[in-house]
């Protein structure tokens, strides 16, 4: 099977415990994620089957919508509330307004400095692995994009507000809380984490992995429906289709020139006009092979088409 599959990650497994379980349950080697989330975080993980493994870095370069609580008045070795409490600071000073200007001043381009208790790596070694044994290793800033923040729940009582996240890739919600905190003046940590987005992929779409075991052993023709096409990630894409006489350049990857393609779909005016007029620099194709059937990527300059990726 090749495509994109939206499963819906529940708390307690990791992004790769998902993978594993799905190699089982689909009988098939060949699946990648595309983006780890925490094992306490739940939601969306858009998984990749067979040739869609190609596209995994690309849908974790997308934009990704999370819902999170924030703890106020707490700080944790972890940045969440699954660490240990380092040191805790009474809010009943804190307004409504106070939190909100706080919150909303997040939102925007900014360096944000990695946790320790995270995959990345120094030295080949990842950083929680380090965490664990009581190290601290000089990290460098990354820069972060938020593009919307808003806060979607207030408890003071509890000392709990919900917000709602966008942001790019490398975003650490956890370390979002925490600085929230600093900035507050009292400590923040992450009490809870669900991803509701990643790209086109909405948490309502999601399946758990018991629905999809149970689709797949029990109504394979409506779990295949489920599998998103990998051209679908593409929609701003020209569509192009191979000549038959020149199927073999496209199955090797080899350059390919206007006179070899053909719309897509023969009723597709717009495509025709694309193909006979000057075309942008660098602009992208999506190309099929004479059956219809996508193959790849194409990159198009002047009148010459380079291959990008094939599947």
């Amino acid at each position: 099977m090749d495509g994109i599959i939206n499963v819906y990650k529940e708390a307690g497994f990791t992004s790769h415990d998902v993978v594993a379980k799905l190699r089982g349950i689909l009988h098939q080697k060949k699946i990648g994620h595309t983006g780890t989330l925490d094992p306490a975080a739940t939601g969306v993980l858009p998984v990749c089957l067979g040739k869609a493994t190609k596209v995994c870095e690309l849908l974790t370069d997308k934009d990704k919508t999370y819902q999170a609580v924030c703890k106020l008045g707490v700080v944790t070795d972890t940045q969440d509330m699954t660490g240990e409490i380092l040191k805790e600071t009474p809010t009943h000073g804190l307004t409504e307004e106070e939190i909100c200007r706080t919150v909303a001043s997040f939102q925007g381009d900014s360096l944000q400095l990695p946790p320790m208790y995270s995959a990345l790596k120094v030295d080949g070694r990842k950083l929680y692995e380090l965490a664990r044994e009581g190290k601290e290793v000089e990290r460098k800033p990354r820069p972060i994009r938020i593009s919307n923040i808003e806060i979607r729940q207030m408890a003071l009582e509890e000392q709990t507000f919900t917000m709602e996240v966008t942001c790019s890739k490398g975003t650490y919600i956890r370390t979002l809380c925490h600085d929230i905190g600093q900035k507050l003046g009292v400590g923040a940590a992450m009490q809870s984490l669900v991803r509701t987005r990643v790209a086109d992929f909405f948490i309502s779409d999601a399946m758990t992995l018991d629905t999809i075991s149970n689709l797949f052993e029990g109504q394979k023709e409506r779990f295949m429906e489920k599998i998103r096409p990998i051209d679908s990630l593409f929609p701003a894409y020209p569509r192009l289709m191979i000549k038959a006489e020149y199927a073999r350049k496209l199955a090797n990857g080899n350059i390919l020139y206007d006179d070899y393609l053909q719309p897509y779909q023969r009723e597709d005016t717009e495509q025709t006009e694309r193909l006979s007029g000057e075309s942008r620099e660098e602009e992208k194709y999506l190309i099929y092979d004479e059956n219809g059937e996508f193959k790849a990527i194409y990159r198009r300059s002047n009148r010459d088409f380079t291959v990008i990726k094939m599947f």
